[in-house]
């Protein structure tokens, strides 16, 4: 079995190389290829400077239509107040020791107001290409490194509006659907590692629950890009990608995935006994695996309608009621109310409740 640090890696490669990820390095290419083609052809003195036209394209290639048209238009706002420093410092005391890092320092300072978004950095850069390399040509140079840089984002906004982006819906309600599979899967693990043996022998469901939080944040922000990808997207027209139902449905996820955390918790302190857990009678161990596979179940079938999966649900709650009696049987006898069969009951019976609410 690979290690969780090359399966990361194995995951960041393959994602590289996805559909859309290809896609994206191909409209990229094709912007610079067009604006290098183009930058010659430009009149006057901004011919001289045809290497900033596949800059300003590569620039301005995002993803997402709104995010080239946002990061183009703000790098044209940086490059423009930067050159705007520098032409200041020219037509004045000119450049020297001393100015020159003057403005190189009002950049940084403008660059960090937030005004400029993805140009920020342009301002400081700008000002200083202009004083150091422009030198006596400022003027023309100015002029050419504007012109070009937008040469280039007109190119990159040209080719993503031509070459639709995807609109990354389908992406979002995949990832979607695998979480659903995954919590699942680790609250089926948890039932069949504690009737398997007392204590149980596997760990391998602890070290999964930590990775819910992570694999929640992921889903989430592909959902957010999902949403990025449909704005100014033609695609996206007439609702045909709408998610606000996905987002529904990874909300309950994300508090399902809370609640199973928070069983993981309770059993790992229980059963190696660490600082502040509680013992567990090892009679819980049947009726609590019973429970967490049938509620796991109802979570896998989430979005079925069927007649299997209405029996599923019955069996579940059913699971959970025996649970919660014996809970109480072993309470009655031992005289103690508090233990982490009370706190899995409770979590199992309110992914059940909240499973209903969205049904």
């Amino acid at each position: 079995m690979p290690s969780g640090a090359n399966r990361e890696r194995f995951a960041a490669l393959s994602n590289a190389f996805r559909a859309p990820r290809l896609l994206f390095a191909a409209k990229a290419a094709l912007a610079v290829g067009i604006a290098w083609a183009l930058a010659p052809h430009m009149p006057g003195v901004t011919d001289e400077y045809p290497y900033y036209a596949p800059l300003g394209a590569l620039l301005s290639m995002y993803p997402t239509l709104m995010e080239s048209a946002r990061s183009g238009l703000q790098t044209l706002l940086g490059l423009a107040v930067g050159i705007g420093l520098a032409l200041a410092v020219v037509v004045t005391v000119g450049p020297n020791w001393w100015t020159i890092p003057l403005v190189a320092g009002v950049g940084v300072l403008l660059s960090g107001t937030g005004w400029f978004g993805v140009g920020r950095e342009y301002v400081p850069i700008a000002a200083l290409f202009v004083l150091i390399i422009g030198g006596q040509n400022s003027d023309d140079y100015s002029l050419g490194y504007l012109t070009q840089m937008a040469v280039g984002v007109a190119v990159g906004l040209a080719v993503n509006l031509l070459i639709l982006p995807r609109v990354l819906t389908g992406v979002a309600v995949a990832r979607v659907d695998d979480f659903r599979t995954q919590l699942a899967r680790h609250l089926h693990e948890i039932g069949e590692a504690v009737s398997e043996s007392w204590p149980p022998e596997r760990d391998g469901w602890v070290r999964d629950a930590a990775a819910l939080a992570d694999t929640s944040r992921d889903v989430r922000q592909a959902l957010e890009e999902a949403d990025a990808s449909r704005k100014g997207n033609p695609r996206a027209m007439r609702g045909r990608h709408d998610t606000s139902e996905v987002h529904d449905r990874l909300e309950a996820l994300e508090v399902i995935a809370v609640r199973i955390r928070d069983i993981s918790d309770a059993l790992a302190d229980a059963i190696w006994e660490r600082p502040g857990g509680l013992g567990l009678n090892p009679t819980l161990a049947e009726p609590l695996s019973e429970a967490c596979r049938r509620v796991a179940d109802c979570i896998e079938r989430d979005e079925d309608d069927s007649a299997d999966a209405h029996r599923a649900r019955e069996n579940a709650a059913r699971a959970v009621r025996m649970l919660l009696d014996e809970v109480d049987q072993v309470a009655v006898s031992s005289g103690r109310t508090i233990g982490p069969g009370v706190l899995i009951c409770m979590h199992l019976r309110r992914i059940l409740l909240l499973l209903r609410a969205r049904e």
